[in-house]
């Protein structure tokens, strides 16, 4: 039988025998683990403990919060705040950067976070999950303010997320590959379950919200008609299209067993971007991507090269198989180019 390590060892052995991560990180990380462990115990309990439902406001994102979304947003920031590995954390549910309180002690790393993606599935037991990301403090920054987040995916020295499914399942990346770990629901404990997660570079199935057709825009529409075409059309094979409305499962799901995950930007507001933040979902997911051999863009370059203006920055998402994304992301630099 295969040895079972645990996530703690796992950290260990790329601190000492990599000397990939230093020690603040590795406990850092475990920290957010322990609170994703809370996270999935209140998800879990929903209508038992009377979590679900919304508590009639809206977030910095005009999106009503529901009852976890607040939950999983306060236990990620009670949990990080007193360590000591920290400096300032951001969430997806907080318009502005949230400083360690002056009473804890201050670290060199920064936590950004999408407390529960997903969370309009809450109510029908669909999978939701925690996305979260980590930087470095920049060198000489004296304010703790929104600009110290400001800075480009590529500088991420750890991501991850959290997915509340069947089995609660955390995967993460520290730049050396990814991981996936179960959590032990009996014990409490998280096991490696994947030591490597790797994206086939050729796929059949593609994730995207097929009822925002009308509203796409030429290189989307010319790239899904090939694929719904099938067998019958220019690549000569037939797809499969699934989409959960949860970006934790349906790139999940993908990093599982491959595929292409688009949301991409449409004509309703052609003021924006793209509908996904840059810095909480968008960034992490495409160096956990990037990791396990795929690549991810926003139509015209690599997510991970984007130089971020504001903390709740929108982005367009094509991520997954690199063969596809790099297909997608040519139609977009053909059309632009007339």
């Amino acid at each position: 039988m295969m040895k079972s390590i645990s996530l703690t060892q796992y950290l260990v052995e790329k601190q000492r025998e990599k000397n990939l991560i230093p020690a603040e990180l590795r406990l850092l990380l475990e920290v957010v683990a322990r609170a994703c462990k809370r996270i999935s115990i209140a998800v879990n309990k929903g209508a038992l403990a009377d979590l679900l439902g919304d508590v009639g406001i809206e977030n910095v994102q005009g999106e009503a919060v529901k009852k976890l979304d607040m939950i999983a947003n306060e236990t990620l920031l009670e949990a990080n705040e007193w360590g000591g590995h920290l400096a300032a954390m951001a969430s997806e549910e907080m318009e502005h950067a949230y400083s360690i309180p002056h009473r804890y002690p201050k670290g060199e790393y920064l936590l950004l976070f999408d407390p529960l993606d997903g969370s309009s599935n809450i109510d029908v037991n669909v999978s939701t999950g925690t996305i979260f990301s980590v930087l470095r403090l920049p060198e000489g920054a004296t304010r703790l303010d929104e600009s110290v987040f400001l800075q480009p995916g590529s500088r991420q020295v750890a991501a991850g997320y959290a997915v509340y499914g069947p089995s609660t399942i955390l995967v993460l990346t520290v730049g050396d590959g990814v991981a996936a770990f179960t959590l032990d629901r009996e014990t409490g404990s998280w096991t490696l379950t994947v030591p490597r997660m790797e994206i086939p570079e050729q796929t059949s199935e593609y994730a995207i919200n097929a009822s925002n057709r009308r509203h796409w825009y030429p290189p989307v529409v010319r790239y899904i008609d090939e694929l719904l075409a099938g067998s019958t059309g220019p690549r000569g094979k037939d797809y499969n299209m699934r989409w959960v409305a949860s970006m934790v499962a349906d790139v999940h799901r993908m990093l599982s067993r491959g595929g292409v995950f688009m949301y991409p930007a449409d004509a309703r507001d052609p003021s924006l971007p793209g509908k996904l933040r840059l810095m909480y979902e968008a960034n992490p997911m495409a160096f956990l991507v990037e990791q396990a051999g795929g690549a991810a863009t926003d139509g015209r370059q690599r997510i991970l090269d984007i130089e971020p203006k504001r903390l709740h920055q929108r982005v367009a998402v094509f991520l997954g198989s690199r063969s596809e994304v790099e297909r997608v992301t040519a139609y977009h630099n053909e059309h632009r180019n007339g």
